[in-house]
């Protein structure tokens, strides 16, 4: 009998070309999980999704050689979620993404030093972005070695406070091609190698120097950057009115101007902004001198302004009234915890901006339903209003934002008088993606359901401490809101574990807080584990109910989960145990954990090796031996010890409490 030849699978797939994989592989960026199913269908789909990945965010920096060598192709490594990186780490990345590496981010890892960054520098030759932020323990050394970096545009040294004119200077010399750099909290930089920097490096679109010791001595060389685009001065206390005066010599260049709390600046230098900054749009006067008058005539001749930002300013009526008169096509206006916003003077200002798309009077407790009146009529086009904490606006109000601002993307009520009526008529708003509704203690149900039916975008919804809210509520967001991927339940005490059955299938959900929530128990979370596989932050503090039963299926389906609260709950050692096994987990607050033993705490530390944040009460201090502790650090993990007393549940002193508000 003839043996039969193996018939050969044909299998389509292999013929598709790489080009037309690409295209799949580019509509795919939603959901990582998809990525990953595409590349199990076949071999020749295997390779694509290998070779299609440009950007990676590892969690962990041991699998690095093998994460690197599965994806050969990589030009943005984000490493800032691997705490401890090494010499060794950074000469791993540079022999194995010698040729393609363009940025990397090391804004949140430690244990390097200018040896391993010379070396990446030195074999990564087309490398054009590098962040350093938080590098405190980098000296000018870690400078020396960035400056060899000849094609370099973007550098971020962000509170690398050990850094001085010096290394500045190499870095001008060397990196004469950069772009934006950021030296926010360099305290170790003064006027010398900030003129450095301008003198060498001509390109220079962005410049951050927050709360750097510089005076008015670095701005005409800064001003002389041809280029220079944003300029960014937030808490530079050495710069004054004469310093500010300098912009009447001319730098046409700068769009965006931030000089937040730099309260020795005033109208008479703002005035110097007319002559020589006419193509500015964006202002940031946040938490800086008083806005009068003379202020606002300052910025009359500056006809490309469109945004100002004058939060924590002390404004006055006319301020306002003047601002309103001078600045012709604003089209984001924000106030923010200034005492002196009232309903006459804002009201002015909105009836001559009626194009303004974004608004925020967050804590503006003077205005009343006349400010709101005049928002509505006026400002029709408005994308993003916050107006949280404005208590003397009555609910009836709330009712207009509704029927006229039907463009709203974004709106922030927290602790506002609004009641179902007017989320009723704001549910009209159908673009809605983020909604904050916290504290709003006169809402139920009923308004919350209009919100479900008629708002299917909304992407973030927060209902801290509404009371009135209940399972059905929950339910009609999660039938309506598919997109969810954000909702705050934090001691809504009527709910239950029906409505995390009910938001277990918002598949995109990843940030779920039901702190205070004592009906909630294990049979709810395992719902969410099963059905919410994206979840990254979970906040279940004071949720009594829940215990190792809840915690075993969400450490086996939230393999994504990255920071947990597990304060007060019902979990033993065997439940701590289960989460170590979670590869992505980075911070653990486990107060008051009575079932938790030294043992048990030992042991899931030791397991958990991506943590990089603890939150204990300082009774396990004495109770964990050193050397384990210091192992523990030494893998890039903060300890964060609290002496805080156990606290019992008070809903009826909260309540109570809630009652007495006005």
């Amino acid at each position: 009998m003839k043996r039969q030849k193996p018939v050969e699978c044909f299998n389509p797939f292999e013929f598709l070309s790489e080009e037309i994989l690409f295209t799949i592989l580019d509509c795919l960026d939603e959901n990582p999980l998809d990525k990953k199913s595409f590349a199990l269908v076949c071999k020749s789909f295997y390779i694509a999704e290998s070779r299609h990945r440009k950007t990676l965010k590892p969690l962990r920096s041991e699998l690095l050689t093998a994460i690197l060598n599965r994806y050969p192709c990589i030009t943005h490594l984000d490493l800032s979620l691997c705490p401890r990186i090494t010499d060794n780490t950074l000469i791993v990345v540079s022999a194995l993404c010698k040729f393609t590496l363009h940025s990397i981010d090391l804004s949140r890892s430690k244990f390097f030093s200018h040896v391993g960054l010379a070396n990446l520098v030195l074999n990564c030759s087309s490398l054009l972005e590098i962040d350093l932020s938080n590098g405190t323990e980098l000296t000018d050394s870690a400078a020396v070695a960035i400056a060899a970096a000849k094609n370099l545009e973007k550098l971020s040294l962000a509170r690398c406070k050990s850094i001085s004119d010096s290394g500045i200077g190499c870095i001008a010399v060397g990196c004469r091609k950069l772009r934006v750099i950021n030296l926010k909290w360099c305290l170790g930089v003064t006027d010398f190698g900030v003129g450095l920097l301008a003198v060498k490096c001509k390109d220079i679109r962005s410049l951050d120097l927050s709360y750097v010791p510089i005076t008015n001595k670095s701005l005409p060389s800064i001003l002389q950057l041809q280029y220079l685009e944003d300029l960014v001065l937030v808490g530079c206390f050495g710069i004054d009115d004469e310093g500010i005066a300098t912009f009447s010599r001319g730098c046409p260049s700068v769009e965006r101007l931030n000089i937040a709390s730099c309260q020795n600046v005033g109208h008479v230098g703002l005035s110097s902004l007319t002559n020589g900054a006419r193509n500015l749009r964006q202002l940031i006067l946040a938490y800086g001198s008083p806005v009068t008058p003379a202020l606002a005539a300052a910025l009359q001749k500056l006809s490309k302004l469109h945004s100002i930002k004058l939060d924590g300013c002390m404004v006055t009526c006319t301020g306002l009234q003047a601002i309103g008169n001078c600045c012709a096509s604003l089209r984001e206006l924000s106030l923010s915890k200034c005492p002196g916003v009232t309903d006459e003077g804002l009201s002015s200002l909105l009836l001559k901006h009626k194009q303004l798309r974004k608004l925020d009077i967050t804590c503006c407790r003077k205005i009343t339903h006349v400010s709101i009146a005049n928002i509505t009529t006026s400002c029709t086009s408005l994308i993003s209003l916050r107006m949280e904490s404005c208590s003397l606006i009555p609910k009836e109000a709330f009712v207009s934002i509704g029927e006229c601002c039907h463009l709203l993307e974004e709106l922030d009520l927290t602790d506002n008088k609004i009641d179902d009526e007017g989320l009723k008529s704001i549910s009209r708003c159908s673009e809605l993606s983020s909604l904050k509704i916290g504290i709003c203690l006169n809402i139920t149900d009923e308004g919350l359901t209009h919100v479900g039916m008629s708002c299917p975008k909304l992407i973030e919804l927060d209902l801290y401490r509404c009371a009135g809210i209940t399972d059905l509520g929950i339910a009609a967001i999660a039938r309506g809101c598919p997109r969810l991927e954000m909702i705050n339940m934090a001691y809504c005490k009527d709910i239950t574990d029906s409505s995390l059955i009910s938001l277990s299938k918002c598949s995109r959900l990843n940030t779920l807080e039901i702190r205070g929530c004592p009906s909630i128990s294990s049979v709810g979370l395992s719902t969410i584990a099963m059905g919410c596989r994206l979840l990254t932050k979970l906040d279940i503090k004071k949720c009594h109910n829940i215990n190792d039963v809840g915690i075993l299926p969400l450490a086996h389906f939230s393999q994504n989960l990255r920071q947990i609260n597990l304060s007060y709950c019902s979990i033993t050692d065997v439940g701590l145990l289960a989460l170590a096994s979670i590869s992505c987990l980075q911070s653990i607050n486990m107060m008051h954990l009575r079932g938790l033993t030294a043992n048990g705490l030992a042991a899931a530390l030791l397991a958990c090796g991506g943590l990089t944040k603890v939150k204990l009460h300082s009774s396990f201090k004495p109770l964990l031996s050193k050397p384990l502790c210091e192992h523990i650090e030494a893998r890039g993990c903060v300890f964060h010890w609290r002496d805080k007393a156990f606290q019992a549940d008070n809903s009826k002193g909260w309540k109570l409490q809630l009652e007495d508000m006005p």
